[in-house]
């Protein structure tokens, strides 16, 4: 199958945090491509990648980047596919410079972002999901019963802890 989403981040030391947004993918058995494209050390390779997602048939470009974080900012300046940003808390600022980075996008370029690490990772892949999920009622199905299902994994941890 043809990759839907686009999982992408400045550096291989982000792979760790962008591989929870590919473990949610495959749980959905949404096919993805993943890659290390630089906005600054790669910006040819990086902007011919975001330019000819659309074509090759992508959804939705998930970029993740740490320190100066301009990753998700340049892929969305360069597309009109939804760009969901993850900041990479990879700098002595704890991923702080990164989320602002990501998120202070100027009017008419918009970045989702979300918060920083692997819960933002998580994140976006689920919100990819409920974008991709808007035009497949089969997909909607499978993210209703992991909505329920994190419902049930809430009153189960509460019921443990009122026994211990």
């Amino acid at each position: 199958m043809k990759p839907l989403v686009g999982i992408i981040m400045g550096s291989d030391s982000d792979l760790a945090v962008m591989q929870e947004a590919a473990k949610v993918l495959k749980q959905f058995e949404i096919p993805y491509e993943i890659g290390v494209y630089s906005a600054h050390r790669s910006p040819h390779r990086t902007l011919e990648y975001v330019r000819s997602a659309r074509e090759r048939g992508l959804k939705v470009i998930i970029a993740g980047a740490g320190s100066s974080a301009h990753l998700a900012g340049v892929t969305a300046a360069e597309t009109t596919l939804p760009v969901i940003g993850i900041p990479i808390d990879s700098s002595p600022l704890s991923g702080l410079d990164s989320l602002l980075s990501t998120v202070q996008m100027p009017p008419g370029v918009p970045v989702a972002t979300m918060g920083v690490g692997n819960s933002g990772a998580t994140n976006a892949a689920v919100f990819a999901v409920q974008i991709l999920a808007l035009g497949d009622e089969r997909l909607a199905g499978r993210l209703a019963e992991y909505k329920d299902q994190l419902e049930k994994s809430v009153a189960e941890k509460s019921k443990k802890i009122q026994e211990d």
